[in-house]
C-alpha cells in the first residue's frame, strides 16, 4: 500500500532553487480542466476537486514571477513524500525521460519515405471491463471489432509491419528510417517537417492493447547489452551495427500506436499531453494514468541526475502518460524537442524521490 508522508517545504532539497515560475505556467495552463472538473482521479486518491480552489486563484493571478509563484504553491499546497508498498529509507522513485522527435517526412510514399505512421483503423474499438470479451487480458483498453461484430485482440507489432494494415489510406505520413519511426511509437508523438515545407505534428491517438516491452530490456536480459549501455544511444548503436537483427527485436514490442495529426500553433511550445495540455520541457511529467491524477503539482528529487550542471530537484506538473510508467513514484520527464533533448531525455534512468503537492484538506486525509 502506498504511504504519504508529509513534509515541510524547507525539507525539501533545493526547493528554494526551483522554477517555480515555470512550474506555476505549467499548473495554470491545466488549471481549467481543473475547475470545469475534468480531471479524472487516479486510484491513490488525489481527488482533483481538491485542487478546483487553487486552480481559480492560478487563473485569475495571470503571469507570476519566481517569488510569487513561490508563495503560491507554499500557500495553497503541503508536500507529501511518496513511500510505495514497502519502502521505508532510500530513494524508492524511478525517473526516465522523452523528448518529442523533430524529423523530415513525407505526405506520399516514396523510393525514400517508406516507413508509415498510422491513425487509427476503423475495426479498433477501445474497451472497458463491461465490453471486454472473455480471455482478453484486463490489462488491455483496445480491441479489434470482426465484421460479425465479435471483438478479439487486435494485430500486434508484427502483423502491422508485415503489412495488415497497408492500402487502407490510414497513413499520416512516410519516414525514411525505420529505427526514427519505432522511436515516435516509444515517445508517443512528433514533429513532421514534410517535404512540402508544412510542418506538421502527430500525437498519440490509441494503441493496439498490446503490453509495452522495452527493447533495451530484452538487450540487456540477452546479453547483448550492459544495463548500463542500455540507454538510447546504445539502443542505437546496436541498431546500426545489426540491422538484420532489427525488425525482430521490434516485434518483441508487440504495443503499437496510432496516431493523429495536429497542427503547429506554436513552435515554441511543446505537443499536447494526454492532459490535454502543451507539455512544458523540464516541468511536465508522464504519470502512471491509473494511479496518479494529471494537472497536479509534485517536486521530484533526483540528485544522481545532472541537467544542465545542476542536481535535478525541480517543481513538476502531471501532465502526461506512458504504456511504460507504472506505479506511483514513477515519472517520465518531458525534455523537450530535437535531437538535443533526445539525447539528454535518452541517458535519464535515475533514483528519485517523490513529493506529491496536496491542497490542507486532502493533505490531512492521505497522510493518516
Amino acid at each position: 500500500m502506498t504511504r504519504f508522508v508529509r513534509r515541510s517545504f524547507a525539507e525539501l532539497p533545493g526547493w528554494a532553487g526551483a522554477d517555480h515560475a515555470l512550474a506555476f505556467a505549467a499548473f495554470r495552463g491545466g488549471a481549467p480542466r481543473l475547475v470545469k472538473d475534468q480531471v479524472l482521479a487516479g486510484s491513490l486518491g488525489i481527488a482533483p476537486d481538491a485542487f478546483r480552489s487553487a486552480a481559480k486563484e492560478a487563473m485569475a493571478a495571470g503571469d507570476l514571477d519566481g517569488a510569487a509563484a513561490r508563495s503560491f504553491f507554499e500557500t495553497n499546497f503541503i508536500p507529501l513524500r511518496i513511500l510505495p508498498d514497502g519502502a521505508e529509507t532510500g530513494t524508492p522513485g524511478f525517473v526516465t525521460g522523452y523528448y518529442e522527435p523533430v524529423v523530415a517526412a513525407s505526405a506520399e510514399r516514396t523510393e525514400h519515405f517508406r516507413f508509415p505512421l498510422y491513425a487509427p483503423p476503423p475495426d479498433l474499438v477501445k474497451i472497458d471491463d463491461v465490453s471486454r470479451p472473455p480471455g482478453l487480458d484486463s490489462s488491455f483498453r483496445f480491441a479489434r471489432r470482426t465484421p460479425c461484430g465479435v471483438l478479439e485482440e487486435y494485430l500486434d507489432r508484427a502483423a502491422i509491419e508485415a503489412g495488415a494494415l497497408a492500402g487502407q489510406g490510414l497513413e499520416i505520413a512516410w519516414l525514411d528510417d525505420p529505427v526514427e519511426a519505432f522511436f515516435i511509437h516509444i515517445q508517443g508523438s512528433a514533429r513532421l517537417r514534410m517535404e512540402n515545407g508544412r510542418e506538421i505534428r502527430v500525437g498519440y491517438a490509441a494503441k493496439t492493447g498490446h503490453p509495452f516491452t522495452a527493447i533495451g530490456r530484452r538487450l540487456v536480459d540477452d546479453g547483448e547489452l550492459t544495463l548500463a549501455e542500455a540507454d538510447m544511444d546504445g539502443i542505437r548503436g546496436w541498431l546500426a551495427a545489426h540491422p538484420e537483427r532489427r525488425q525482430a527485436l521490434f516485434n518483441r514490442n508487440r504495443s503499437f500506436i496510432f496516431f493523429r495529426e495536429m497542427p503547429v500553433d506554436d513552435p515554441e511550445k511543446g505537443p499536447i499531453g494526454a492532459a490535454k495540455v502543451p507539455l512544458t520541457a523540464l516541468t511536465s511529467i508522464a504519470v502512471d494514468r491509473e494511479l496518479a491524477t494529471f494537472c497536479v503539482p509534485y517536486f521530484i528529487d533526483a540528485p544522481q541526475l545532472v541537467v544542465a550542471d545542476e542536481p535535478f530537484r525541480r517543481l513538476m506538473i502531471a501532465q502526461d502518460t506512458g504504456s511504460a510508467i507504472l506505479g506511483p513514484a514513477r515519472a517520465d520527464i518531458f525534455v523537450g524537442s530535437g535531437p538535443d533533448a533526445g539525447r539528454i531525455a535518452g541517458r535519464i534512468r535515475h533514483a528519485a524521490d517523490f513529493h506529491v503537492l496536496a491542497p490542507a484538506g486532502l493533505a490531512e486525509s492521505l497522510a493518516r
